[in-house]
């Protein structure tokens, strides 16, 4: 065999596939029609394609929860699924929670009430995992599995809060799940 030998040329009659495939996507409940190359995460077409920068990039591996979104009304890791493979789903980020959830019912009209307790609660530092925290928090209480203290931190695990604000987050999520009358 000769070392000096080129590498065979691709057929004339070989189909070459597209760079970019035409993905509908509907986030917030809008429809947009994106080209992505068909190896583009959820999180990268959110980010870099719609512009929607509240879902966050933390590992890119699937292990803090920072991308977290709702797909159909369960949480998914944006950075571990394919864009293309959400085709036909309702896709729900942090910026739409409060119209995909039927409207706000806190105090203010423009934050959902899961949003409004970690306010309250003081849920939060930095932020940078809050809107995966959110987004986790309401899919797990459509799950309906979490009915105690504990079962709120097991459930919500997979969401990482390198500021340690985990107490405060469960109160937050309890506070929701199981609102106490006002009392004067």
């Amino acid at each position: 065999m000769n070392l000096t030998t080129e590498a065979p040329l691709i057929s004339k009659k070989t189909p070459l596939l597209p760079a970019t495939h035409s993905v509908r996507l509907t986030v917030n409940g809008s429809e947009r029609e994106l080209q992505l190359a068909p190896w583009t995460s959820l999180l990268d077409a959110l980010r870099e394609y719609m512009h929607l920068t509240g879902t966050k990039k933390g590992c890119d591996h699937g292990q803090c929860g920072a991308c977290t979104v709702l797909v159909d009304g369960k949480r998914i890791n944006s950075c571990l699924t394919l864009a293309i493979m959400q085709e036909g789903k309702s896709i729900t980020t942090i910026e739409g929670i409060v119209q995909s959830e039927g409207g706000a019912t806190s105090e203010r009209s423009d934050l959902h009430p899961m949003q409004q307790a970690f306010i309250e609660h003081d849920a939060f530092q930095c932020g940078y995992c809050t809107p995966g925290q959110i987004c986790s928090a309401i899919g797990m209480m459509h799950e309906g599995h979490a009915k105690t203290a504990d079962d709120v931190r097991e459930l919500m695990s997979g969401n990482i809060c390198r500021c340690g604000a985990y107490p405060n987050i469960v109160t937050a999520i309890q506070s929701v799940m199981h609102p106490q009358p006002d009392t004067l």
